[in-house]
């Protein structure tokens, strides 16, 4: 399975960004699809999860309400709108691929991850 990240960027603080997670075959059809972040010197965390049917999303609550996570009707993409943009941001933003149809916060669940895209938020 290969997950290709795209769309990072710089941005000014209080911008928007669309991020893109396409994958190779119809995964995302079957397993669900979650979106974590790195920034420097801090530990990847969870930011969203979609289910593989679209029905289901969870998000963090550093992201809530600004975040938002969908996948196209193939189910060939998955999309993090990030909106109301902080510094705090910056990270390099990563999708990857759940063992299971459902979505969860815990790293070790996703065996399948994409190279990441670099998300930078000036002030």
């Amino acid at each position: 399975v290969q997950l290709q990240a795209s769309g990072g960027g710089l941005v000014q603080a209080g911008g928007s960004l669309r991020l893109s997670c396409a994958a190779s075959g119809s995964t995302f059809s079957i397993y669900a699809v979650g979106w974590f972040r790195q920034a420097p010197g801090k530990e990847r965390e969870f930011l969203s999860g979609i289910s593989s049917t679209g029905g289901a999303t969870h998000y963090a609550d550093s992201v809530k309400g600004r975040f938002f996570i969908s996948m196209d009707n193939a189910k060939k993409s998955v999309f993090l709108q990030m909106n109301s943009l902080k510094p705090e941001d910056t990270a390099v933003y990563y999708c990857a691929r759940h063992r299971t149809p459902f979505p969860t916060r815990t790293i070790n669940d996703y065996p399948f991850w994409g190279q990441g895209t670099l998300v930078t938020v000036s002030s």
